[in-house]
């Protein structure tokens, strides 16, 4: 086998890969292809599924009393805008509430500027905005023709402005009554340094009839065309709506949704409007079988839907409904602190069993340099340091090949009309030498699987968007902007090749040549801290081979020496 020819195969190979990698954000496969369990609604609807544990005996209502709110309903800005708004200030964000409902109309987050030189136009998730709609809606749909504590209803609010100042938690209250007896306490959590949101519906029934209901949850969001340029890696990250249905997660872009209308039911599942870095969910209470339903309008709107089980609460007594939203940076641990299976909305594809502890120990190392390139320099030499031994066989294998270059070569003038005698002299040289030329092939296929592993975690790890490195480099997850990481990797590489033994046929010898210049091309739009893990490794393996060669060198002077 010849080691220089697979080598190139393999960087081909690799280059196809990110183009199929662009080509699936375009082209996805459809809900029905993917496998997520599509049912349909029966007569009882949700209520067949059962519902949860209360202090008395309850009674099940039927679906015909308990109908869902239609799409329209859920997308009405109108009706949102009408009511007044509570501001709600944390350490992390800058909320509006409406009062109509206790939607969640606004949401920024206050360390995360759009772009590194804009840092006061902040990342803005929920928006009210017809062109940026985006909005999360709560509310309780109950039997019969009596008002409904919807997201149309009107809340009553005491306090419009909360901040959390020196505390360390902010209870925003609100109350609906319907005139009639029930009374609805609604409030909403927010905590320091977190971008959970628990929001409660406490139903309190005062009237002399049973109040039959369930509560339910909304996203609203316009899904986006996005554009794709080689020149923005953001542009290939998944943008829409993404659902778990407590088995495996699931993604649905627009023509998915224009087709199929999903709808299934799940235990602990959670459901999620994904924005690159960013994510808008709502996560049900564990352990009990919730209805999801994604819905497409025809202006593109979507509205992604919950609704649990409906219950009866009688005379005299009270019932809490509770769910959990997330509006924020896809952070890891916050992630796993609401449930364990939200981190999947970081995909790192089919490399995640590398990706992921990839990433704990780049944040183990940042956790101690406290700069995200400090820590990539450090996890690319403790890599090396692991496979030292490994791709040391390789590297003597190739320096025992640059020593007998000169008896290759003698052997292709003599044999230059022959070819099969050449290969049978080249075989017996390189058995006598104890060489494997296929040897070289190692370190690239040791590389690559790390080198997509940091591809990916840098694409889609929201740690380490706009984290600066030195000098110029001040967003390790875009390009170099004077693009100078990528020459010194191409330099890097050109003196590479001068370690290694020259290929034999000139076409690949030229190849060999002109791969660091593409190299250089392509890497020059990747990220930079993609390209320092392999201007890095570059090195390292520079430093690795010179060493054997050395070594191996004074072996074979040795070994004349003895003869």
């Amino acid at each position: 086998m010849d080691n220089q020819r697979l080598l190139v195969w393999a960087t081909f190979g690799f280059l196809l890969y990110l183009n199929y990698q662009a080509w699936l954000q375009d082209y996805r496969l459809t809900p029905e292809s993917q496998g997520i369990a599509i049912v349909e609604e029966t007569s009882q609807g949700v209520d067949e599924l059962g519902p949860p544990e209360l202090p008395s005996e309850r009674e099940s209502p039927r679906e015909t009393d308990i109908s869902s709110p239609t799409l329209d309903e859920f997308s009405s800005v109108r009706e949102v805008r009408g009511a007044k708004t509570i501001y709600v200030t944390t350490d992390v964000l800058d909320l509006e509430i409406n009062t109509k409902g206790g939607t969640l109309e606004r949401a920024q987050l206050l360390g995360y500027p759009v772009a590194k030189d804009q840092p006061n136009v902040l990342v803005e998730l929920l928006s009210s905005a017809p062109s940026e709609l985006g909005l999360i809606q709560t509310g309780l749909n109950s039997a019969g023709s009596a008002p409904k504590a919807n997201h149309t209803a009107e809340y009553d609010a005491q306090i419009t402005r909360f901040e959390l100042g020196n505390f360390d938690r902010v209870v925003v209250p609100m109350t609906w009554t319907d005139g009639l007896g029930i009374t609805v306490e609604k409030t909403l959590t927010f905590t320091r340094g977190s971008y959970r949101i628990d929001i409660d519906h406490r139903v309190i029934n005062q009237s002399d009839s049973d109040w039959r209901g369930a509560e339910y949850a909304q996203i609203i969001r316009r899904l986006r065309q996005q554009e794709r340029s080689m020149f923005d890696v953001d542009s290939y990250s998944f943008d829409g709506p993404l659902v778990y249905d407590g088995q495996k997660s699931e993604k649905f872009d627009e023509d998915d949704l224009a087709s199929d209308s999903p709808k299934f039911r799940a235990i602990n599942g959670w459901l999620a409007s994904i924005e690159h870095h960013f994510l808008s969910a709502i996560v049900p209470p564990k352990d009990i079988e919730y209805v999801y339903d994604l819905s497409l309008r025809r202006d593109s709107t979507l509205a992604s839907f919950i609704r649990t089980p409906s219950i009866v609460v009688r005379p005299g007594e009270d019932y809490l409904f509770e769910t959990t939203v997330f509006v924020g940076p896809k952070l890891q641990l916050q992630l796993e602190e609401i449930t364990e299976k939200l981190k999947l909305t970081v995909d790192y594809g089919w490399l995640t069993i590398l990706s992921q502890p990839l990433f704990w120990l780049l944040s183990l190392a940042y956790s101690i340099l406290k700069n995200w390139g400090a820590a990539i320099i450090a996890v690319t030499i403790l890599i090396k340091i692991v496979f030292y031994k490994l791709t040391e066989a390789s590297g003597r294998s190739m320096a025992k090949m640059r020593e007998i270059q000169p008896r290759m070569k003698s052997l292709q003038d003599r044999y230059k009309d022959d070819r099969q005698a050449l290969s049978q002299a080249m075989m017996e040289l390189y058995k006598r030498e104890k060489v494997n030329p296929a040897a070289g092939c190692l370190p690239i296929l040791i590389q690559m699987p790390f080198f997509l592993a940091f591809y990916w975690v840098l694409l889609e790890s929201v740690e380490m968007r706009q984290a600066p490195f030195a000098l110029w480099i001040t967003d390790l997850s875009s390009r170099d902007p004077f693009f100078i990481l990528p020459i010194i990797m191409g330099a890097a590489m050109l003196f590479q090749q001068k370690l290694n033994p020259t290929p034999g046929d000139p076409i690949q010898a030229r190849v060999m040549q002109i791969m660091p210049i593409m190299f250089t091309g392509f890497f020059a739009f990747f990220p930079s801290g993609l390209v320092l893990y392999w201007v890095t490794n570059t090195l390292l393996s520079i430093a690795q081979q010179w060493y054997i060669n050395k070594v191996v060198h004074e072996e074979a002077l040795a070994k004349k020496g003895r003869k």
